[in-house]
């Protein structure tokens, strides 16, 4: 799908491109797997070029340089206000000061003070909270978000890494208070990590939150790199992560026989099925080089019969009691009940699905 086919983020009116540009690995932080300032701006004006206006960020990425080459860019190309810019709060940046990290009030707004300082911004497009602080109760952490959007400086939130439960809690709180709510999920989601299906990706859908899934390759995984017996020798993350196990082999067979049949990358092969998922699903795509972000966007148009064949080969196992869904089905269709389709949720169906302009 090009990127300026853009698709609304959620019940909101955000639009973005149907590919996020993850900057996770722009700086060279010792111990990153990185790229230079040089490539980063290449990798970043690729994207823009193509029509990209979606950008990923966090502020512990290579500790804090991912914000300052961010900030740099776009102070010196004027291109702030066409882009949605969004970057995380959760992780302590200051050790030794309790109030440094986390998701109450005060840590909040430091965070986001020293956010906006590296990147050269007085706002944000979109701020995540990166993790779930077990210690703050969840109101607070909305009610300081929802003072941040009604100053200004935060346009819209979401959560990463939270569990369904505390995420729809969250939501109804928001909701019920005419507080700002959320508008996406940053979850793991890919062929190789498929159990976000089980409670997160459903609550999603009924309660009008898109999915931005990272590592939809599956730390490179899914990339075309990876095959039977033969090793891996020019990726950095493979320092960092082991090799695929027999299962995942399984799946990384079927991606490269399906890429090898279109005459395209694993890659793209791999976020075309995750496109493909019910909902609003924006990927985040990262890339260490250029060529990376090139291979990440080659255009696959799958068929039904391949996507159903990935599907059926990455089938996850799901924690109860996901598993009973599907059967309780089949029984009450068995005994004559009438069982309609997925229930479109509180929100009319319209504001649930991606629209393109």
């Amino acid at each position: 799908m090009p990127l300026d086919h853009y698709v609304t983020l959620g019940r909101s009116g955000l639009r973005v491109s149907p590919f996020a540009l993850g900057a996770m690995t722009f700086g060279e932080d010792p111990g990153a797997a990185g790229c230079s300032v040089e490539e980063s701006e290449k990798i970043l004006r690729t994207y823009l070029d193509r029509g990209g206006n979606f950008i990923d960020t966090a502020n512990f990425y290579t500790n804090g340089h991912s914000e300052k080459i961010l900030g740099d860019f776009f102070r010196s190309n004027g291109s702030r206000d066409r882009v949605v810019l969004a970057s995380k709060f959760f992780f302590n940046m200051h050790p030794g000061d309790p109030n440094g990290g986390g998701a109450g009030r005060s840590a909040i707004r430091k965070q986001l003070d020293e956010t906006l300082r590296r990147l050269g911004t007085d706002y944000l497009d979109l701020y995540w909270m990166h993790n779930w602080d077990r210690n703050t109760p969840i109101e607070e952490t909305l009610r300081t978000l929802d003072d941040l959007v009604g100053s200004g400086k935060v346009r819209y939130v979401g959560f990463s890494n939270v569990p369904a439960w505390v995420t729809a809690q969250a939501q109804t709180m928001a909701v019920l208070n005419s507080w700002t709510p959320l508008i996406a999920l940053q979850v793991e989601y890919s062929l190789l990590a498929r159990t976000v299906e089980g409670e997160i990706a459903p609550m999603a859908r009924e309660m009008g939150m898109a999915l931005v899934p990272w590592s939809p390759l599956k730390n490179g995984f899914l990339s075309g790199k990876y095959r039977r017996d033969v090793q891996v020798s020019d990726s950095e993350r493979a320092k960092f992560v082991n090799a695929p196990t027999e299962e995942e082999f399984k799946v990384i067979d079927v991606v490269n026989e399906i890429a090898e049949q279109h005459g395209t990358t694993a890659a793209a092969v791999s976020l075309a099925w995750l496109k493909a998922r019910k909902g609003t699903v924006v990927p985040i795509i990262g890339a260490r080089k250029l060529e990376h972000l090139e291979s990440n966007l080659a255009e696959v148009m799958l068929t039904q019969e391949q996507e159903a064949k990935l599907s059926d080969v990455s089938k996850p196992d799901l924690n109860y009691p996901a598993p009973l869904h599907g059967e309780l089905r089949a029984m009450l269709q068995f005994a004559g009940t009438t069982v309609d389709g997925e229930a479109s949720g509180i929100y009319p169906p319209l504001l649930q699905g991606s629209v393109r302009y």
